[in-house]
């Protein structure tokens, strides 16, 4: 495996293999693989993006979710304030519309009550 990997030129040194594999994940868009040592080898599971506006669409988001959802992909975590600034919505709507999505299993709600509360991406298993 890590003959493949540095054939294409993926590493270039052991043990920054596994950190240039994040990077071209996040480039493209794809979330961080997961790196197993399983059944006395080793496994790498990629997993697609399901969080595509498509995708969002289709299980109900409306535009400001779908723009949250974007939002997070790039900065990895969005607040209640946050939301309201980028989508220009009261803090009731903004909780409201964030419970929404957590209920539909795309964010993860994390922190304590009040400022502490964060939302970010819910880690997939679809292998």
């Amino acid at each position: 495996m890590v003959d493949v990997f540095f054939k294409a030129g993926l590493i270039e040194a052991w043990g920054r293999g596994t950190i240039k594999i994040i990077d071209e994940c996040k480039k493209a868009g794809l979330p961080e693989p997961e790196f197993k040592e399983e059944f006395g080898g080793f496994a790498v599971y990629f997993y697609k993006d399901i969080y595509t506006e498509e995708h969002l669409r289709k299980i109900g988001l409306n535009e400001r979710q779908i723009k949250a959802v974007k939002y997070v992909k790039e900065k990895g975590k969005i607040t209640n304030r946050e939301y309201q600034e980028i989508t220009n919505v009261s803090r009731q709507m903004a909780t409201i519309d964030l419970a929404e999505i957590v209920k539909k299993g795309i964010f993860t709600r994390i922190g304590k009550a009040g400022k502490g509360v964060a939302y970010q991406l819910t880690k997939l298993t679809n292998k």
